[in-house]
């Protein structure tokens, strides 16, 4: 995580330096400045010579977090032009020139303004100021929840939805495809059929009415094809399968495939738009891969890789599993597969 720290005073400049001291020993990586003419540099921190427009935006593109030091004006201002996504924007923090408050300004739960609040407060011996509103009735939030494990939400507004009913005082429901580890929160109804909801999987299954899908990134693509298949061909034939089994794309953490297909443009290309790596093993550790699955082999494949399944086997060696989510699929010289990592759902932070 890195963080971008600027204050407008001497003293806020000592309190931006105090903060970056304090987040780097968390493991934060900070640069610290202070747009002040004349300011008295603590160690660490930087004067700002440029605009605070272009700092902020460079900020916005570069940085996790943004701590002013300095009045919430201030900060407002020089964030507005940039502002965009609750899922995409970096967290923002002010914290008054004194060090009294630590106010969670944007992002408080995907961003994790919230945490970085009370973590700020408790580094300053300040008061952390949060107003989103599942905070402070202590209720689950569907958003922090999936942001700190890394879950895709797939829709924001059924996510201010449940947060509106929980607030409320409601239930909403919770299904999970894995194990669930830890006390589930009251609010969440694991039995009863609730007309919202929310499901933990890999795969877009409407339980409810209406189902607010959190999607852990665990899911393995095995890919076989032809030599020099075209790129578009095989990403097009690969989301075709995803869409018409119900997995989420979102889900993809791994591109599998044989060493012969190392160098193929096509999955290379596949992995890039997915933004995953591309791994590949020898046809000697695909025949080795122990499972309940029987594998669709094929003797041309074998003749011409040493082993008779590509796809399968290595979308199951690459999740480390015995049973296949997607059986092996093939369409025009692309075979794809796909299997799951093992995952618990822990409910506790």
């Amino acid at each position: 995580m890195r963080a971008g720290i600027i204050g407008f005073t001497d003293h806020g400049a000592v309190l931006a330096g105090r903060l970056a001291e304090g987040f780097t020993k968390q493991g934060i990586s900070c640069e610290t400045w202070v747009k002040k003419k004349d300011a008295v540099l603590p160690k660490g921190v930087r004067l700002l010579t440029g605009s605070l427009k272009e700092w902020t935006k460079r900020q916005f593109q570069e940085a996790d977090v943004l701590v002013f030091v300095g009045a919430a004006g201030i900060a407002v201002r020089s964030i507005a032009p940039f502002v965009q996504s609750k899922k995409t924007d970096p967290a923002v923090l002010v914290i008054d020139e004194q060090g009294n408050h630590v106010i969670s300004l944007l992002s408080g739960h995907i961003g994790g303004a919230n945490a970085l609040t009370r973590l700020s407060a408790e580094l300053l011996g300040a008061h952390p100021v949060i107003t989103t509103a599942t905070d402070l009735h202590g209720k689950f939030a569907a958003d922090a929840f999936a942001a700190r494990r890394g879950l895709y939400i797939d829709s924001m507004d059924l996510a201010k939805e449940i947060a509106a009913k929980l607030v409320a005082g409601k239930t909403v429901g919770m299904r999970s495809a894995f194990p669930v580890f830890g006390p589930v929160p009251k609010e969440l109804d694991q039995e009863g059929t609730p007309g919202l909801g929310c499901s933990i999987d890999v795969k877009r299954e409407h339980i409810f009415d209406q189902t607010l899908h959190l999607v852990p990134k665990i899911t393995v693509l095995g890919i076989g094809c032809r030599k020099d298949t075209e790129e578009m061909h095989l990403i097009n034939t690969v989301m075709e399968v995803l869409k018409e089994h119900r997995v989420f794309s979102e889900s993809i953490c791994l591109v599998a495939s044989i060493d012969l297909k190392k160098e193929e443009q096509g999955i290379l290309a596949l992995a890039d738009r997915m933004g995953v790596p591309f791994v590949t093993y020898s046809a000697e550790e695909l025949k080795e891969i122990n499972s309940e699955e029987i594998f669709a082999e094929s003797e041309f494949v074998r003749s011409v890789t040493g082993v008779g399944n590509v796809c399968e086997r290595a979308a199951l060696k690459g999740a480390g599993a015995r049973k296949l989510l997607i059986p092996k699929t093939a369409r025009a010289g692309v075979t794809v597969a796909a299997a799951v990592m093992d995952y618990t759902v822990c409910m506790e932070d």
